[in-house]
């Protein structure tokens, strides 16, 4: 089911897709790819809205750096310098952090208006991002399909061609608070993940995959999340061509857990401690999949070069359920 949602100031109209399927309600808008909210039961079926989200248009407009529920692109993360070589010439892109190009450039599809085409059990978004856009080579069709299975996960899948050499790496933004309310940093999260990309004081990597054993970046065994991170992970899968399960959230106090499979190779973890007003900090927590950040500029890390003829493909499933409490343990 679509509707009208609201109006740009240029005139153009956005649209809400109501997804509802296996006790999960998706609302999707057509202005950056956002997922605006995500119902669903606790352990005793009470629905909750478990993203961080606005309530109208006006609400994105106004705050547009969290990047709440977008489709970031064309590169998502950070590509250091604003600025990568491909086949010996050097691309210069909009640097909207500090020196470096963060979630696609100043406009990046999070403040695009999507085409949006119903499917069986979803919407398909698409956009055609001209050459140049943002200061990426090549046009890029790309798309991105939300639906939702008999079982009420959300599967976003994503497609891209180019007709020139470019980089393409694309993600969903949301924060999850699986309580609806209050801080995130209570939820307890597991990851498959044996190592990590450390960052220097922008943010960009260093180069080096560190292991997490003896650090508070071993998420290998769930455990709270608190504050602090945003950090890349460094998936044990690696790249694969089926999405493989990489990581567990768990509220214990509603029971709700979010379980998160991915075709990517990288995982970003926000525990959003720079938002602000009117959202407090720590109330969601990102989980990002991903190819690396800058991997543009560090050939040791997966690729995220996409040449003519090639197909960029990811796909990332989000898988909701609850669970009650060991016997005899208190809510």
């Amino acid at each position: 089911m679509s509707e009208l949602f609201g109006t740009l100031p240029d005139g153009s109209p956005v649209h809400r897709w109501t997804l509802e399927r296996g006790g999960v309600r998706v609302r999707v808008l057509s202005y950056g790819g956002i997922v605006q909210s995500a119902e669903v039961p606790d352990r005793d079926g009470r629905r909750t809205d478990v993203v961080l989200g606005f309530a109208d248009l006006e609400g994105y407009l106004r705050h547009p750096e969290p990047y709440l529920g977008a489709l970031v692109g064309r590169y998502a993360n950070r590509i250091g310098g604003a600025r990568f070589a491909l086949d010996g010439r050097t691309y210069a892109l909009e640097a909207n952090n500090g020196p470096n190009t963060l979630h696609g450039g100043r406009r990046g599809f999070d403040r695009r208006v999507w085409q949006g085409d119903p499917v069986e059990g979803g919407v398909r978004l698409s956009r055609v991002s001209p050459h140049g856009e943002e200061g990426f080579p090549g046009r890029l069709e790309v798309s991105a399909t939300y639906t939702l299975d008999s079982e009420g996960a959300l599967r976003i899948a994503y497609e891209a061609v180019t007709d020139a050499p470019t980089v393409v790496n694309l993600t969903n933004h949301s924060y999850w608070n699986l309580a609806g309310a209050g801080q995130a940093g209570g939820h307890e999260l597991r990851i498959a993940a044996s190592r990590y990309t450390p960052v220097d004081g922008d943010l960009i990597p260093t180069g080096e995959q560190a292991d997490v054993d003896g650090t508070r970046f071993d998420f290998r065994t769930a455990h709270r999340t608190g504050s602090g991170y945003d950090h890349n992970f460094v998936l044990d899968k690696g790249v694969t061509e089926a999405p493989v399960e990489v990581a567990e959230l768990h509220d214990p106090g509603s029971g709700r857990v979010l379980t998160v499979a991915t075709t990517e190779p990288g995982l970003q973890l926000y525990t959003a401690d720079h938002l602000g007003a009117p959202l407090a900090p720590g109330a969601g927590i990102a989980l990002e999949t991903q190819h690396f950040p800058d991997s543009p500029n560090r050939p040791d890390f997966p690729s995220t070069e996409l040449r003519p003829g090639g197909v960029y493909a990811s796909e990332t499933v989000y898988r909701f359920s609850a669970r009650r409490p060991p016997q005899g343990a208190s809510r």
